[in-house]
């Protein structure tokens, strides 16, 4: 009988959807998968279209499955010897680059959360200022020309380290979450500001961190304009700039061709190497991903209000 009216009280007490609402629903569930779909069918026809032969990639023939499965397109890209190097400076330069920015990012915006630093206002004034008008391309390369850092690993890590939009969703996150009585009680137990930042708000801070590395991480990953500006030296170039060399490279003059079938195998090459490529270097990445999803879930609202 307990169970009875266990069961009786919830179904009274469930809330009934007026059609209104399941019109709603249906609208929305609907929209979801609508957009679900536009996402996940290219990246299908991608991965299908890598381990497709060329002929059957120029043809049109593939859609979701690879048709006459086959790993030439891999075996051109590692083939290069170039790629291992390509890898591991990406590496480099995405784990340096993001520790760089995190720290930067934190340092500006912890101190610009407290309200008792003086001028606050100000400060903000001028990092705002920075994210509607910049020098430029062309100043920007001289200041990087005059500190030294022309073909230099650190040219792709220091000139863009601090991220204004990302350092104000991380002052908002720290005024809206670390309390000014946990800064006052650290005080009070003798705690400098920096060791409260590094021993009390950076534990609390996980879900910002995490996000905040994850689009650092994949900024750098996926950045390769710098690179194409900044480096002379070839054993220093980024992966994206290595697969974009190896694009250019089968790019090869039609009038060159002396057949017609010459003409179709690079051009069937050609169009297999551009979704080898683009799942070579998505990866990485989406193999991050995973490990940071429940913090980067808890934290991509951080910066829905900023204040």
């Amino acid at each position: 009988m307990t169970q009875m009216a266990r069961s009786a009280s919830h179904h009274r007490n469930k809330i009934r959807m007026t059609t209104s609402d399941r019109v709603f629903v249906a609208i929305n569930t609907f929209l979801l998968v609508l957009f679900m779909l536009i996402v996940l069918i290219p990246l299908i026809y991608i991965v299908a279209a890598s381990f497709s032969s060329s002929s059957a990639v120029v043809a049109g023939r593939v859609f979701l499955w690879p048709v006459d499965f086959t790993l030439m397109g891999y075996q051109a890209v590692f083939g290069n010897n170039q790629l291992g190097s390509g890898f591991l400076n990406s590496f480099f330069y995405m784990f340096f680059g993001t520790i760089a920015s995190l720290a930067a990012t934190i340092m500006a915006a912890y101190p610009l959360s407290r309200k008792e630093l003086y001028g606050r206002s100000k400060l903000m004034f001028f990092f705002t200022f920075t994210m509607m008008f910049n020098g430029g391309l062309i100043p920007t390369y001289l200041v990087v020309r005059s500190v030294g850092l022309i073909d230099s690993r650190l040219a792709l890590i220091i000139p863009n380290a601090l991220s204004v939009y990302y350092m104000i969703v991380a002052r908002t996150y720290f005024q809206t979450t670390i309390p000014d009585e946990l800064a006052e009680a650290a005080e009070l137990d003798g705690s400098s500001d920096f060791g409260f930042l590094i021993r009390i708000v950076l534990p609390l801070s996980g879900p910002l961190v995490a996000t905040l590395a994850l689009f650092f991480a994949v900024m750098q990953w996926n950045g390769y304009f710098d690179a194409l500006i900044y480096l002379n030296t070839q054993s220093k170039y980024p992966l994206q700039i290595i697969l974009r060399n190896i694009l250019i490279m089968n790019e090869i003059d039609a009038n060159m061709m002396v057949s017609v079938e010459a003409l179709e195998r690079s051009q069937g090459l050609r169009e297999l190497l551009k979704f080898s490529l683009i799942v070579v270097a998505s990866v990485p990445v989406l193999a991050i991903y995973p490990f940071v999803q429940k913090y980067f879930v808890k934290g991509i609202m951080i910066g829905a209000i900023k204040g």
